[in-house]
């Protein structure tokens, strides 16, 4: 079959494509960056990585928390760079919702022309003639053009685009707690998320060599018919220099782009998590604000590691507290509520309580799985009485002051009933230790690590928290760029 010219839609898509996945390249590097160590195991523990980047060695004479493992990588190869996982967060979140629109697109254009025909072998002869192909490349020697592509390109093209595409979309979401909280088979496919991020990262890699690859051959291959095809859908009788004039400016509005963003996240950072959040936190209510966890691990899969993260208060109240075994904590409960409370450690462990094994999944990007007892958060909305529907957010408060401001974090009313959000007081069977938020500690399995606060001293119900802290939702929203909602 001759085919036609490559038709605008193509080409729109194929512009837009660049655009995206060069975003989540250099935004999944800054994400890398606040780990930059991969496991085969979901216990994550040091020493048991596979690959590091990172030449940081922990100390062993005094307390480290994860946040002491992150390295600061470059502009020049992270978006935005410079230890800024929030922002790296929103620009990978924000770059995937329009590269599966982009791809979406192109699939129901795809196989509503002709144009599948492109990608898509029609008779298994392909693989010889892929083979054949191969070995006049090794042999310095480039094959006859193909129409359009001959059979390596074919095959090569087919690949990312069926199987690489989403596959990176499949081991994404497998590092989401929201998606695997509900369904906990998911991770299960990959062996763990550890391994899904891991298997993501060598996707990413794929990517790149692809990249690399396919830029090399279009320069050295036939490079004004390929100028012609990208610039105007044509490659004969094109003229070369319109055409590499208007790849050119293909190329220098993808580095538009990239300067724009790097420069603006770098320099008015809150500004550009605003702008960016309205893509993000619409999508992320829709998908996970109902996800409810269905986690029930095995005594046996408790992680025989599990990091701290967040040095504990250093405050005289909490030193007063820790020195008479927290006989004198009261937890607080006051807000838009009926009944305000007053509850010491002795009204915690007389209330009906729940075990749950867990894991837990830090924003960071390791994983460790424990068994977490407390009381349901629900039991308390029970207790105290929201006045509803004044009553929307939970704002968690803890004895915990970093930057210098008091260390909180705000949830959702809904998603504080979920089944699975309690008010930790012991794990792994024993009393809470000061590493893991002693006195008290929430847990909320659809959520990453840092809306669980440590520490906790009171529970405020709010209509609104624009007026708490910097308004953001959160302390690491305030001050680390975080998202107010932390389900993926």
């Amino acid at each position: 079959m001759v085919f036609d010219d490559f038709p605008f839609w193509l080409r729109f898509a194929h512009f837009i494509n660049i655009i995206f996945i060069t975003l989540l390249i250099r935004s999944g590097i800054e994400i890398l960056s606040a780990l930059p160590k991969l496991y085969f195991n979901d216990h994550a523990k040091p020493g048991s990585e596979w690959i590091k980047f990172t030449k940081k060695k922990l100390p062993k004479d005094r307390l480290w928390i994860s946040l002491d493992e992150e390295e600061s990588f470059s502009s020049w190869i992270a978006l935005p760079g410079h230890r800024n996982l929030g922002l790296g967060r929103h620009w990978h979140f924000f770059s995937i919702i329009f590269w599966i629109a982009n791809g979406a697109a192109y699939y129901i254009l795809l196989f509503t022309s002709d144009e599948w025909q492109r990608l898509i072998p029609t008779s298994w002869n392909i693989f010889p003639q892929a083979f054949h192909t191969a070995m006049m490349y090794a042999s310095f020697h480039f094959p006859p053009p193909g129409d359009p592509y001959n059979p390596i390109q074919q095959l090569s093209y087919l690949g990312v685009v069926f199987l690489l595409g989403p596959f990176m979309i499949a081991t994404g979401a497998a590092m989401s707690p929201a998606i695997d909280a509900r369904f906990p088979w998911y991770p299960k496919m990959f062996r763990g998320r550890q391994v899904a991020r891991s298997l993501h990262f060598l996707g990413m890699i794929a990517f790149v060599l692809f990249i690399v690859v396919h830029l090399t051959m279009v320069t050295i291959e036939r490079f004004p018919e390929n100028m012609g095809n990208i610039a105007l859908g044509q490659g004969r009788g094109t003229s070369l220099g319109v055409a590499i004039g208007l790849f050119s400016l293909f190329v220098i509005a993808v580095i538009i782009v990239h300067v724009w963003a790097t420069g603006s996240s770098l320099h008015k950072p809150r500004r550009i998590q605003n702008i960016l959040d309205v893509v993000i936190l619409p999508a992320k209510w829709v998908l996970f604000r109902k996800a409810v966890s269905k986690q029930q691990f095995h005594k046996s899969e408790i992680s025989p590691f599990f990091r701290v993260n967040g040095y504990p208060p250093d405050t005289k109240e909490y030193r007063d507290l820790l020195a008479n075994n927290f006989a004198t904590w009261k937890l607080k409960v006051y807000g838009v509520v009926e009944n305000p409370l007053d509850l010491s450690l002795a009204d915690m462990h007389a209330m009906r309580k729940q075990t749950q094994i867990t894991e837990h999944y830090c924003i960071q990007g390791w994983t460790a799985v424990g068994e977490w007892t407390g009381v349901p958060m629900r039991y308390i909305i029970e207790l105290c009485k929201p006045l509803l529907p004044l009553a929307r957010y939970v704002i968690f408060r803890s004895y915990q002051y970093t930057d210098g401001d008091e260390f909180y974090e705000v949830l959702d009313l809904e998603i504080v009933k979920h089944p699975q959000t309690i008010l930790a007081i012991e794990m792994n069977g024993e009393p809470l230790d000061i590493g893991h938020g002693a006195p008290l500690r929430l847990r909320v399995e659809t959520q990453l690590g840092y809306k669980m606060v440590k520490w906790i001293r009171a529970i405020e119900f709010v209509s609104d928290y624009k007026n708490i802290g910097m308004g953001q939702g959160g302390h690491r929203e305030d001050h680390m760029y975080y998202s107010p909602r932390a389900g993926i």
